[in-house]
């Protein structure tokens, strides 16, 4: 047969004849070789990595123990306002080693009450003490009891502060509504503490720096150390924030003191490089804190908690203030009565977000400056009022009072503003400032109040002021304005200076 045909224009392709062998492949260069070996090294190790952290996140997330609020809250922490977060120390016998301490049947007290408040800029921090033995009001407490029940606490009147947790039946939310009756100040968040949280975080650490001035020895708490300085953790880092039979005057007010140096040394120690460097030491952290607190329901979640953290951790050590609430001696010898001429002033600061340590010196004096220059007669104050606070009525009891009282004729209400807000506002066109000035002159509003902006019309198309009343709002007369520095003479410590224990 005749062999095929060759195409035009194409050359014929020889055949190479077939020896029943496959073709080699080419060879990778050993560079090659490496580089996809590392690369599936790499994939795999970061697989690894990803479903380790993801284990051990949900195994914090396990953690956290959470107990309902019961609507005792705010409802949650925001970024564009103050936080106020509830730190409650139970005396409740609970875990390894603590049966000794005291009645180990005890429901537990609120034994040791912290309300920690970060500024709405997270410059400041004031963390105020409550004596427990303090002799106050406790309203009555809807509750959700361990069991799942609801039940109502009755409220009991002239009696010490630390029932309000444990006894009959009264959760954290219970404390958490008490201290808002005390302070005037809603609270976002509780966390609660045992005695183990004591033990595990300052072992977390490496231990916690504390200087005594003097030796102490106090059979009771099991603490025994000598005068100087000394790094404690576990049992007698736990022994000595429950000492106070050899301090002071051995009363409760002088364990308020050390438990004060022992958390701003702590505080200290958690920011220093020497923690925060140090991977296992941010891991025991992680997993003591998420063991020993119980939280709110709100914050139960672990990225929630994080987030909640980071906001608390923004201020600088140097404005850290702790302040325990002024309190005199009651008749009995055993409690303390709330010190109303000192508190009040007190609770007014941390009520208008005014920090108790120089912070933003420059922004302050811009503030004062608004309130200083001439200021116009009251009948050419032009004013529109809401009312944002939650007094029923009070826009309209604020212009009787400015028209009948004060001569501000040219002043209306405008009902309900279209939000609740914590302060009270003044929004005005700069050529509105005398208007502004002498307004605030009458109704005693804080400097932080003035808002240098855009007025609006009033019902005849005439250019107003706007005033909100904000929940800092109490009535018609009494100044809006807290005072710009805490009262004389109260108990206060510094976050970033060390002090020894007397």
């Amino acid at each position: 047969m005749p062999g095929p045909r060759r195409r035009r224009g194409r050359p014929q392709e020889s055949t190479p004849p077939s020896t029943g062998r496959r073709r080699p492949k080419p060879k990778q260069s050993k560079g090659k070789k490496t580089l996809k070996w590392g690369l599936g090294i790499l994939a795999a190790l970061l697989v690894i990595v990803l479903v380790a952290g993801f284990l051990y996140w949900q195994h914090l997330n396990d953690n956290i123990t959470s107990v309902n609020d019961d609507g005792a809250g705010t409802g949650g922490f925001s970024a564009d306002r103050p936080i106020n977060v509830l730190l409650i120390g139970t005396d409740k016998r609970t875990g390894k080693g603590n049966e000794g301490y005291g009645d180990a049947g005890s429901a537990g007290h609120a034994d040791t009450t912290i309300l920690l408040h970060v500024s709405k800029d997270r410059t400041n921090t004031t963390a105020l003490s409550i004596p427990r033995d303090m002799i106050t009001d406790i309203p009555d407490c809807p509750t959700t009891q361990a069991d799942g029940s609801k039940k109502t606490i009755p409220g009991t009147s002239q009696t010490r502060f630390n029932e309000s947790l444990g006894q009959s039946g009264r959760t954290p939310s219970c404390t958490m509504r008490t201290v808002t009756e005390l302070t005037g100040i809603k609270i976002d968040h509780f966390m609660v503490a045992d005695f183990n949280a004591v033990k595990t975080l300052s072992t977390a650490v490496g231990g916690v720096p504390i200087c005594l001035a003097k030796d102490i020895n106090d059979p009771k708490s099991h603490l025994n150390l000598s005068k100087g300085e000394h790094v404690l953790k576990g049992d007698d880092a736990l022994a000595f924030v429950r000492t106070r039979h050899a301090v002071g005057f051995g009363g409760d007010l002088d364990r308020i003191k050390l438990q004060q140096q022992f958390l701003t040394s702590l505080m200290r120690k958690m920011k220093s490089n020497d923690t925060l460097t140090s991977p296992n030491k941010m891991m025991d952290l992680a997993e003591a804190a998420t063991k020993a607190l119980t939280v709110d329901s709100q914050i139960s979640d672990l990225s929630k908690l994080k987030d909640l953290g980071l906001e608390l951790s923004k201020a600088d050590l140097e404005n850290i203030s702790f302040v325990t609430t002024p309190v005199v001696d009651n008749t009995d010898g055993a409690t303390v009565l709330l010190d109303d001429p000192k508190a009040k002033p007190l609770f007014a600061m941390l009520r208008a977000d005014k920090s108790l340590t120089e912070v933003k010196k420059q922004q302050k004096e811009k503030e004062e400056a608004r309130l200083k220059g001439p200021k116009s007669a009251a009948s050419e104050v032009r004013v529109n009022i809401y009312n944002g606070s939650e007094t029923a009525g009070a826009a309209q009891s604020t212009v009787t009072w400015l028209q009948t009282d004060q001569g501000v004729l040219k002043s209306s209400q405008l009902g309900n503003a279209p939000k609740q807000q914590a302060k009270t506002t003044l929004e005005y066109d700069p050529d509105q400032a005398d208007q502004a000035r002498r307004l605030a002159d009458i109704m005693g509003l804080p400097a932080s109040a003035m808002k240098p902006g855009k007025s609006e019309e009033n019902a005849q198309g005439l250019p107003a002021m706007k005033l909100v009343l904000g929940d800092d709002f109490e009535e018609a007369g009494t100044p809006i304005s807290a005072p710009s520095k805490a009262p004389e003479g109260i108990q206060k410590v510094e976050a970033d200076k060390p002090v020894c224990a007397k």
